[in-house]
């Protein structure tokens, strides 16, 4: 009998930055031609934003927010530790990066040997998305090895295939040779620290950019940008569906396997209500609240409308979490909620307990 560790926590691009570029998605919308002009300085801005810019244009913000994150990533990384698990099933999407003009598949899942990735180098490092000069000093050269899971991927392939879940699955790279950034980062801040990583990767890619992943590249754009939108993402009732199948594939299986939601919350950059200045926190706090009462409900009930309206396209990847925890009625153990106005995304991270083999729960 297989066991689930269920987890969830963010990859938000910028943490690779000096604290600086924690503001790099304002400071870019600020220069929008189409913002109105009052939004365009602190005293148009909402409180919350003025008190996080303060005098120092969020420096001192930018550092609390940091550990903030880094504690999140700490705390995880024990629960890894402890769990000691096969494989880490990662739920991440892909913002324009392996899946490109001539497939967009509405989710995969990555059948790869050990790869060597250099998330730094020109040629894997995301347009846009990865800085130039990392918060760790680590050059362009720098590898990493990430190791896969063949088998385990396949067998999950082969058991959501039998239940009319059509995934799509890859054996090797199709545009990105190293590891798209949801994937990359996540294994980067779990191991913040830099003590060693050493296990097994399983990647889960959903197109939650849907509409966006080819009209604007998966990322930033510009009001002006009237490019037709692309047909929609999975609806979140299916990938919470997705989430179930998983949760029964990985219990009849032999292994032990962290499910973890990789991804921030609402995204400044792609709630048009907010002016694309700052997140959608009243719709991130409303399902945070049903998130932690187990209000499965809510969540189900959430149509892909309401998320593209608040920016929270990635959050779908905390849907397929959402689904494989309500089959399994966890309980979640440990949750925070990290809240911004200036630094482009909201972040949750999440624990639940361990669901499976009766020992297992006992050794918890």
């Amino acid at each position: 009998m297989g066991t689930v560790l269920g987890m969830g926590l963010t990859h938000f691009p910028p943490l690779c930055h000096p604290d600086a570029g924690l503001s790099a998605a304002l400071r870019w919308t600020l220069e929008d031609p189409a913002i109105p002009e009052e939004l365009r300085h602190p005293s148009g801005w909402p409180e919350s934003m003025r008190a996080e810019w303060a005098d120092d244009e969020g420096l001192a913000a930018a550092r609390r927010h940091r550990a903030a994150l880094v504690d999140g990533f700490h705390r995880l990384r024990s629960e890894l530790d402890s769990f000691q698990p096969d494989a880490l099933l990662i739920v991440g999407d892909d913002q324009y990066e392996n899946f490109r003009e001539d497939v967009i598949p509405p989710f995969t899942l990555l059948a790869y040997d050990d790869i060597c990735a250099r998330p730094w180098h020109p040629t894997q490092s995301t347009k846009g998305v990865m800085p130039k000069e990392n918060v760790w000093g680590e050059g362009p050269d720098t590898e990493f090895l990430v190791r896969g899971r063949r088998d385990i991927a396949t067998a999950l392939v082969a058991s959501l295939l039998d239940r009319d879940f059509d995934v799509a699955y890859a054996y090797k790279p199709l545009h990105h040779e190293g590891m798209p950034h949801a994937f990359m980062n996540t294994m980067l801040f779990l191991d913040y620290d830099r003590t060693g990583f050493n296990l097994p990767v399983v990647p889960l890619a959903v197109n939650c950019y849907g509409r966006r992943v080819i009209s604007r590249t998966g990322g930033l754009s510009r009001f002006a940008n009237t490019a037709p939108f692309d047909p929609p993402s999975p609806n979140p009732s299916r990938l919470m569906g997705l989430g179930a199948a998983l949760l029964e594939a990985i219990l009849r299986s032999p292994w032990r396997i962290a499910l973890i939601a990789s991804s921030s919350w609402s995204h400044a950059f792609l709630a048009d209500r907010t002016w694309r200045l700052h997140p959608d926190t009243p719709a991130d706090r409303h399902l945070y609240q049903a998130f932690v009462e187990g209000d499965w409900a809510t969540w189900r009930g959430t149509s892909l409308e309401q998320i593209e309206d608040s920016g929270q396209q990635e959050l779908l990847n905390w849907f397929v979490l959402a689904g494989a925890m309500e089959k399994a009625n966890a309980s979640l153990t440990w949750s925070t909620f990290v809240e911004t106005a200036i630094f482009n995304t909201n972040k949750v991270f999440a624990s639940f307990e361990i669901v499976g083999a009766p020992e297992a729960a006992a050794a918890q």
